[in-house]
């Protein structure tokens, strides 16, 4: 399959630069190199890899070319620095984390490099399930382990919003699911009224705020928004309110927290109003 790829016009050749961050970064492993490269571990690293990930997710809905590749080299060397740590251990190598995610891309697209067909993003979906289904059988029969659950493959470090719709998208791709958007509505006010019947500060009230949360992301879900997505967004829109709030304020010749709260509501009207006419 690679051959029929390099046989391509335009295919990509050898990447030095890539050679070269491996190498850098085995040298600051060695005995002569950084203190603190030599010093982390897997466990260390879990936060940075989190940072980074995080960073980089700005830089790309920023759109920003020449931060967006600064960011994405960061992830890429928190990808090299751990699979050196491995290396070290015997765990296994850079060349088999990129081995594997290849032979895992061949894999799961038949619709590629296999010969089934698929016209439509909706096709393609179905055949990625289809093959991780495939590949999950597959390792519990050959590992001889009891079946993996339905979402036990959602990680429960990823974000609690992102988290949500996705073990409720893979829920309702086993009929667990509502008729239509309109029936999840009615879960949403049903949740508030248990919400507003729990006794205020009591933790049987944040949960079900947090069952009420679960629900509205289902809306999110069956209107084909991504929540997460949707949420960044909202809170970018406030912080640039919040902004132009402040600068109305300087130019006033006072601070925010000096105004009545009939004040920052005239605020936000305006920078709301200037930003609906910009």
């Amino acid at each position: 399959m690679d051959a029929e790829s390099l046989s391509r016009p335009g295919v990509p050749g050898t990447h030095c630069e890539f050679d070269r961050l491996v190498r850098t970064v085995w040298r600051l492993r060695q005995e002569d190199g950084c203190p603190w490269d030599r010093e982390q571990t897997h466990e260390s690293l879990v936060r940075y890899m989190v940072e980074e990930a995080y960073e980089a997710a700005e830089a790309l809905r920023a759109d920003d070319a020449s931060h967006m590749a600064e960011e994405l080299g960061d992830v890429l060397y928190q990808v090299v620095l751990n699979s050196q740590v491995a290396a070290e251990e015997g765990a296994f190598t850079i060349d088999d984390v990129c081995r594997a995610i290849d032979e895992k891309l061949v894999r799961r697209h038949p619709h590629v490099f296999g010969g089934v067909d698929a016209e439509t993003p909706e096709d393609v979906a179905r055949i990625w399930d289809n093959v991780k289904r495939r590949e999950r059988e597959t390792a519990g029969a050959s590992a001889r382990e009891p079946e993996v659950g339905l979402l036990d493959s959602v990680p429960r470090a990823m974000p609690a919003l992102m988290q949500c719709q996705k073990i409720s998208a893979r829920a309702a791709k086993v009929g667990f699911d509502w008729d239509d958007v309109s029936g999840v509505w009615d879960k949403v006010h049903e949740e508030r009224d248990e919400f507003e019947r729990e006794p205020t500060g009591s933790q049987a009230r944040a949960l079900e705020f947090g069952d009420l949360l679960f629900s509205l992301v289902n809306v999110a879900r069956m209107e084909g928004i991504d929540a997460e997505g949707a949420l960044a967004q909202s809170n970018e829109k406030f912080r640039r309110r919040w902004s132009r709030m402040e600068d109305l304020a300087r130019e006033k010749g006072c601070d925010l927290d000096a105004l009545s709260t009939a004040e920052l509501n005239e605020l936000w009207d305006r920078a709301k109003q200037e930003e609906s006419h910009s």
